[in-house]
C-alpha cells in the first residue's frame, strides 16, 4: 500500500520536501481509516503537512477505489525519532 500510495504522490509533493514513509489501514471505534505517514530530511512543520495534505487529499479523490470501505483519511508526519515503525 505505500508504495502504491507513493507511486501516486510522491512527485507532487517533493516540492513540500516531503514523501510517503508509510501507508496502512487501522480501525478505531469500529471504522476504518487511511492513514498516510509523511517524512523528511527536515522538520516537517504543520504548513507543509497542511499543504501536503490538500494536495494528497485531491490525488486520492481522483483515485478513490483506495478508499473504498475507508471512513477516514488521516495524513500526518512521522515524529522525529520514530525510526522503527512496525505496522
Amino acid at each position: 500500500m505505500k508504495e502504491e500510495v507513493g507511486n501516486l504522490v510522491n512527485a507532487a509533493i517533493k516540492d513540500l520536501n516531503v514523501y510517503v514513509d508509510d501507508a496502512y489501514i487501522s480501525e478505531e471505534e469500529g471504522k476504518k481509516i487511511f492513514n498516510i505517514v509523511l517524512d523528511s530530511s527536515e522538520i516537517i512543520d504543520l504548513n507543509k503537512v497542511t499543504e501536503a495534505s490538500r494536495i494528497i487529499n485531491n490525488i486520492m479523490d481522483q483515485n478513490n477505489e483506495l478508499l473504498e470501505d475507508i471512513a477516514e483519511l488521516d495524513i500526518f508526519s512521522k515524529e522525529k525519532g520514530d525510526g522503527n515503525n512496525e505496522r
